[in-house]
């Protein structure tokens, strides 16, 4: 234990750790090594802070510095830029090549980034047991029928001289005592007064440091410093010196020997003692070493002192991992320094006691993650979890019920349909349309590991004879280690007639909804069992959408625009080869950045999934095609339109009212005809059934095109000449893009822009 005088002096110097001297600037500045020190570790003195302060600097003289200024203020450690501790023993390459990983010396990650300069911090108190000494100033105040106001320092002889008093022996004497032998001394002349002395400008003393130590060298530290203050200050012992073998010689004697690990694991400062004038400290080499790694919660190299076995050494290693297993481990042993061997125990009481030698390497190995007594449940069931295998177990057994497959999904979406708001009315109809994630009764699949040979087998079973039927040739028998794994709809597609198809029916229904067809029931038959129409329904128009359809579509233009822009590409470095002049290759670069420009925006437009439904233009319900319904199908009917729009290459872009007898190139008329760059011989007429009718197809000549009699929500397209940009020849016929990919007049304004 720690005396009182002790732990006096370790609070003040824990209070001082941040504190140490300019070590590398001062030992590069150094002109040559002192006597007994190793060259380049021996600067020229410097000067002591003259505050109350436990400091340390590495100095070459023993001669006493005059006294600084103190600081301003307290400031904080400059730490290294320089990580300390970063090479490496032979052991620890060793261990190294052995378990592919580098673990550390332990207890030396204390002495990284280590100061490497000190700002002086004031008031630091001075502990009641210090020992005033040679070189100490004390302030002395006293009043009444004395009136002092005076510093000493104390003499080398010991003693103070204080006016109209004389000399005062002081040496040997506490701090806290001090006033007290001052007071007596002076009461021998003097009566009625009152004293206070205080501590002004503390000592310095030069104390070396040696052996296997980072920084060896003369240092000239505080009057407050202790063996373990100096040891952390001088950066430790190197990879090559001992932590548990720290001597402090004080002329031919051992003061004390320190043991970090005493301090480090247990928090024992016990062997710590004041710094003397003169002092040594000695860093031994290391002793044995031994590696311990795997599931322990501190693997690191530690030091042995004295016989080690298996239990201590995994004490030092602050415990096993919650991972760990005790049934087995692994020592790897060098034997005679000749061969190498490796053997496995268990980490019960005899293996504990076994011992350990230096250079062997502990593994401690983790708990498989393999389960001896479950059953794993997954997919789309209510509670995924591994639940305990007891023997006879089956199917049935860990599904009791079909409660046990109503995921927490469903009843958190069934839950949030009471929001109010445009967010939670826009999810309503995609959230009722979900029956596709419906439970897949007709396929389960159970997933066993075998044990003689290691691979896995699957068993797959009807789940709807299994639970709801308990049919013994799908209630399957359970073995310990079994994955049960429930599917959805979704995510093993099942037979078409056995997956619920939901279908919108939207705009001018008289009872428009979302409908949850019949098996192999058509389009017609669902209108009529819906209701029917209203009598501003206008079927010409009428919006068919196939999802199967539009994943189609979308794969089909991402094909046609990757040809297009390699046709672009090709055509651009061919053109390339014939540029003659400055003016040809502006005018190229301009044609490139267009042509990229134009299929970034064509890459913008997504395909609907339109089916066009080729209805009369006067279609009735009974003109719906018999075409079977798919799941995801959308049926949008609007009221009738009252305009037909132009677009494109003319005078004045815009809609205009529709009038029965009047055709494309009335309407043309009215929009001022076509410009004098528009190609009137592409002009093409975009049906609001989703249909296209142009001059180039089935020999239609212009003037066919311009006696057409467009339908309410046609839209007429005039398209520029593109013989007038030769990129563009690509690109002519907009027609095949806009009926094959289903895009509807609301593209034009995306490729436009």
């Amino acid at each position: 234990m720690l005396s009182g005088r002790h732990w006096g002096h370790a609070a003040t110097v824990l209070a001082g750790f941040a504190l140490c001297s300019s070590l590398a600037a001062q030992e590069s500045a150094a002109p040559a090594a002192a006597p007994g020190i190793a060259p380049g570790t021996a600067p020229a003195p410097i000067a002591v802070p003259p505050v109350q302060t436990p400091t340390i600097t590495n100095q070459a003289s023993p001669a006493r510095p005059a006294p600084a200024k103190p600081a301003a203020r307290a400031e904080e450690p400059t730490r290294s830029a320089e990580p300390q501790g970063v090479d490496r023993n032979d052991f620890q390459d060793f261990i190294a090549q052995s378990t592919g990983q580098t673990l550390p010396l332990y207890g030396y990650n204390l002495f990284q980034g280590a100061p490497s300069t000190f700002a002086p911090v004031e008031n630091i108190p001075v502990t009641p047991d210090y020992i005033v000494g040679p070189g100490d100033e004390l302030l002395i105040r006293a009043w009444g029928q004395i009136d002092v106001d005076y510093r000493a320092v104390v003499d080398r002889n010991g003693m103070i001289n204080i006016p109209r008093v004389g000399s005062i022996p002081v040496a040997g004497v506490p701090y806290k005592d001090i006033t007290a032998h001052v007071r007596t001394a002076i009461s021998r002349n003097f009566r009625n007064f009152e004293l206070m002395v205080t501590m002004g400008q503390l000592r310095s003393i030069q104390i070396f440091v040696v052996g296997q130590a980072r920084r060896p060298g003369a240092y000239t530290v505080s009057s407050l410093s202790t063996l373990v203050n100096a040891v952390f200050n001088v950066g430790g012992p190197s990879t090559r010196g001992s932590m548990r073998r720290i001597q402090l010689k004080r002329g031919a004697s051992v003061v004390t020997e320190l043991d970090l690990y005493d301090l480090i694991a247990l928090g024992d400062k016990s062997k710590d003692v004041p710094l003397l004038p003169g002092d040594v400290i000695y860093f031994l080499p290391i002793g044995p070493l031994v590696a311990i790694a795997g599931s322990v919660n501190n693997p690191a190299i530690f030091e042995l002192k004295r016989d080690t076995n298996i239990g201590q050494l995994i004490d030092l290693a602050a415990g096993l991992s919650t991972t760990a297993q005790t049934r087995k481990a692994s020592i790897e042993r060098i034997e005679e320094r000749q061969t190498r061997t490796v053997d496995q125990f268990s980490l019960d009481y005899d293996g504990l006691k076994r011992s350990v030698k230096d250079g062997d390497l502990v593994s401690i190995l983790s708990i498989s993650p393999r389960f001896e007594n479950a059953v794993t449940l997954r997919g789309k069931v209510a509670t995924p979890l591994r639940y305990p295998y007891k023997p006879g177990m089956r199917v049935r057994d860990l599904i009791p019920e079909r409660e046990a497959l109503i995921t927490a999904d469903y009843y958190t979406r069934k839950n949030l349909s009471v929001l109010s708001g445009p967010v939670a009315q826009g999810k309503l109809a995609y959230d009722v349309r979900r029956l596709a994630d419906e439970i897949n009764w007709d396929y389960a699949v159970v997933e066993r590991l075998k044990r003689d040979d290691l691979t896995t087998q699957l068993l797959p079973f009807d789940l709807g004879k299994a639970v709801l039927e308990n049919d013994d040739q799908h209630n399957l028998v359970l073995m310990p280690g079994d994955v049960v794994t429930v599917f959805s709809k979704t995510d093993i597609a099942a037979p078409a007639d056995r997956r619920p198809v939901v279908v919108s029916l939207e705009g001018e229904f008289n009872f428009a909804g979302v409908y949850q067809a019949k098996l192999k029931e058509t389009l017609k038959q669902l209108i009529s069992r819906a209701g029917g129409l209203t009598a501003k329904a206008y079927l010409f128009g009428a919006e068919f959408t196939r999802e199967s359809t539009r994943k189609e579509q979308e794969e089909r233009l991402k094909t046609a625009l990757d040809q297009i822009e390699q046709d672009m590409q090709r055509a651009s470095v061919t053109r390339a080869r014939s540029v003659t002049s400055p003016e040809d290759a502006a005018s190229l670069k301009q044609e490139a950045d267009a042509q990229r420009a134009l299929i970034a925006r064509l890459r913008n437009l997504r395909p609907t999934g339109r089916v066009v439904l080729q209805l009369p233009e006067r279609a009735t319900i009974d003109d719906f095609p018999d075409i079977e319904l798919e799941d995801g199908d959308r049926v949008m009917v609007p009221q009738q339109s009252s305009q037909v729009s132009v677009f494109g290459t003319v005078f004045n872009e815009s809609s205009f009212v529709y009038q029965p007898n009047q055709t494309v190139g009335d309407y043309l008329g009215l929009a001022g005809g076509p410009r004098k760059q528009a190609d009137r011989s592409s002009i093409y007429l975009l049906r609001a059934n989703g249909s296209v009718v142009s001059a180039r197809q089935g020999g239609f000549l212009s003037r066919s095109i311009n006696s057409q009699r467009p339908m309410p929500g046609d839209a007429i397209v005039v398209p520029e000449d593109y013989e007038r940009t030769t990129w563009m020849k690509d690109l002519r016929d907009w027609t095949q893009i806009f009926y094959q990919f289903g895009l509807g007049a609301a593209a034009l304004k995306v490729i436009k822009d």
